[in-house]
């Protein structure tokens, strides 16, 4: 198929879905596709609020400093969205925990997408069209995705419905966003390939997905021998984490974020000293719910 198809495809489902109550307040600005995909403005952390009806209002201490950490270093890769709330105010549509990470770091702006009130069938249109572009990298087309699932409340199966991909090929771009900063920024820049980015991808241990992204760099590896690599590095990991003298505390703590990075979402392990226990999956709300079964299908 070809890609005008595949964008007529995209369209035309998206078009014969759209809620009725979206059609009716749809704005009249003619095309404002441009400010709601790819404009991002710097706002001041003063400026904006968090959303009371947000399903998610509880954040891990631990995972916020390590986030706030991570924008230190390599900066905010993926903006906030933000809608206008008054004068000079505005409140958060998706992002609060980068929000509040950026608070941690004592930032006083953050970059974010504004959106008006009333633009979801704009907003989906305009972002179906931009993932058909030949010009993004690997990272814009998973935060379209991203914010199509996030901000539209769609599945990946929905989605995959709508834009005329396979779900695993969503599935795959979306694992993107959970790779190391420096990882994502060199996909931005075009420096890595979305070949390399998949086997690092599946190392899925943060410290060697870095230590593999850096052998890949400094060697020039190809996706092969990257991959060869990748399958040492998880047959040698699997080896550390059996031996006795392993803390069960820390590699409890180990698989649970290791889950959790496959599903998307809090994962708790509780196990006796008997090896009884149980797996804890946590989840907001039923679209929260459906993404964690669309993944664990995958």
């Amino acid at each position: 198929m070809s890609q005008k198809n595949e964008l007529g495809k995209g369209l035309k489902a998206l078009l014969s879905n759209i809620n009725k109550e979206d059609k009716k307040s749809k704005p009249e600005q003619s095309t404002p596709e441009e400010p709601i995909v790819s404009s991002v403005a710097l706002i001041p952390l003063q400026q904006i609020i968090a959303n009371p009806d947000q399903p998610r209002n509880t954040f891990e201490k631990e995972s916020l400093d390590e986030l706030a950490l991570s924008i230190k270093t390599y900066g905010l890769i993926q903006p906030i969205t933000i809608r206008s709330f008054g004068t000079n105010q505005y409140q958060i549509i998706s992002g609060e925990r980068r929000f509040r990470a950026a608070q941690l770091e004592g930032l006083k702006e953050i970059p974010a997408y504004i959106r008006s009130a009333n633009d979801l069938e704009v907003l989906q249109m305009a972002l179906v069209e931009n993932i058909q572009r030949e010009d993004l990298s690997p990272i814009e087309i998973a935060i379209s995705y991203q914010r199509l699932m996030e901000e539209c409340n769609l599945t990946q199966e929905q989605l995959s419905d709508r834009v005329g991909k396979k779900r695993s090929t969503i599935s795959n771009y979306t694992r993107l966003l959970k790779l190391p900063p420096e990882v994502q920024n060199s996909l931005k820049a075009k420096t890595l390939s979305m070949g390399h980015a998949r086997v690092i991808a599946g190392v899925e241990d943060l410290l060697l997905q870095t230590q593999l992204y850096k052998e890949i760099q400094t060697k020039e590896l190809s996706v092969r021998e990257s991959e060869k690599i990748a399958q040492s590095y998880i047959k040698s990991k699997g080896r550390r984490s059996i031996t006795p003298k392993s803390d069960p505390n820390i590699m409890i703590k180990s698989i649970e974020d290791r889950i959790a990075g496959i599903l998307g979402t809090k994962v708790v392990i509780n196990r006796k000293s008997t090896g009884e226990g149980q797996i804890i999956i946590k989840f907001n709300n039923d679209k929260a719910f459906n993404d964690i079964i669309d993944r664990i299908e995958e």
